[in-house]
């Protein structure tokens, strides 16, 4: 065949599409080879697949390291690097949960300590009696103001604190101590009667007094008064509470039992029953003026420790409200008193479940936003 035959006797020369002078002699990248001729001819070469520079057009050669043709397309992590971002990760996971165990550790030495107290005083005092669960709220409420004055000036901040309820809660106990110091007809019926329930009350009004003193002075750079609001309407800034204190005061005037046989000091223990039932509204209201809903866990410590010392005190009148009878025999004022503490227990339903998911976890106490003041 003729073609056969000129093929065959073609000689192998040097500048040929196979030899050294064809596209093998083109160093570019992919993409980058020229279309070379032979010397003295203009024909279309075929690429070289020799292991030439990775040229299209001149050789193909493999894929160079981290690239395909000696072209790289971005770097490839190595090993070492993607076990060291792992070990990273694996040491800031720990690191999160050693500081969550801390926490937890601490919230519970917290009330370990609260409960080891109590039931120290309890095995003491109490004879077994069941008057003993008045003493025990008592307790934890002086409990809740010791917390908050830890949180306020071990950080030196006011932050997260109504005001309002400080005032209120003033009033409770100073109003409660000049009924019992007085007399003794609403004193637990145990040996913590005696002295001890009177000696809890004047810590807990030198607690909160100390803790109002330190928002409206020192830290009050730190207080948030724009969202302590509550009950701001028609009167100065910072007097919302009278919204509560002035009502509550006709009605336990109206409606209070009769135990002391003396009406100042009736009056006044039933004042500080029924506003201690309300109290805490400025502080829940507080807490959804919150954008973030985020509450201190030391002051989530505080409003818990109100509540629980409230829990007692509730479970104890719930057997003994028909003692709270006016001079005609009547039980509304025993009534009166059951459904107010209700109320502040009702109030205070989502905090407690929070509160208790919060502690559970060791992570902040966070609350959902409502539109409307009432359940936190």
């Amino acid at each position: 065949h003729p073609f056969l035959s000129s093929t065959l006797l073609l000689p192998m020369s040097s500048d040929g599409p196979y030899g050294r002078h064809g596209y093998n002699a083109n160093a570019g990248g992919y993409g980058g080879a020229s279309y070379s001729s032979q010397p003295g001819g203009g024909a279309y070469m075929a690429p070289s697949y020799g292991a030439g520079q990775g040229a299209y057009g001149a050789s193909y050669s493999a894929p160079a390291a981290g690239g395909y043709g000696g072209a790289q397309y971005g770097q490839q992590p190595s090993m070492d690097s993607y076990q060291s971002e792992r070990g990273e990760e694996d040491k800031s996971k720990k690191g999160k949960k050693s500081l969550a165990l801390q926490a937890l550790n601490q919230n519970v030495l917290i009330w370990a300590g609260f409960f080891t107290a109590s039931l120290l005083v309890y095995s003491l005092l109490s004879g077994g009696d069941f008057s003993f669960l008045m003493t025990y709220g008592a307790m934890s409420r002086m409990f809740g103001f010791g917390i908050l004055n830890v949180k306020t000036f071990k950080s030196q901040r006011a932050t997260g604190v109504s005001i309002k309820t400080l005032q209120l809660y003033c009033l409770v106990f100073f109003f409660r101590l000049t009924s019992i110091i007085r007399h003794e007809g609403y004193l637990p019926y145990d040996k913590s009667g005696d002295w001890l329930y009177h000696v809890i009350e004047i810590m807990a009004l030198a607690f909160t007094a100390a803790a109002l003193w330190a928002a409206m002075g020192p830290f009050k750079r730190t207080y948030q008064a724009d969202l302590d609001t509550f009950g701001e309407m028609n009167v100065p800034a910072g007097f919302g509470a009278v919204y509560l204190a002035v009502p509550v005061l006709i009605v336990a005037a109206l409606i209070h039992p009769n135990l002391n046989s003396d009406f100042l000091s009736d009056v006044a223990w039933t004042y500080a029953m029924y506003l201690e039932s309300v109290a805490l509204i400025p502080q829940l209201y507080m807490f959804q003026k919150q954008s973030t809903g985020v509450v201190e866990l030391l002051t989530a410590h505080f409003v818990a420790a109100l509540g629980f010392g409230r829990v007692m005190e509730f479970c104890f009148w719930v057997y003994s409200y028909h003692e709270l009878a006016n001079s005609a025999g009547s039980r509304l004022p025993g009534y009166l008193a059951l459904f107010s503490q209700f109320m502040q227990l009702v109030l205070m339903l989502d905090f407690f479940w929070y509160y208790f998911m919060a502690v559970k976890n060791a992570t902040p106490l966070v609350l959902p936003s409502h539109n409307g003041m009432g359940i936190v």
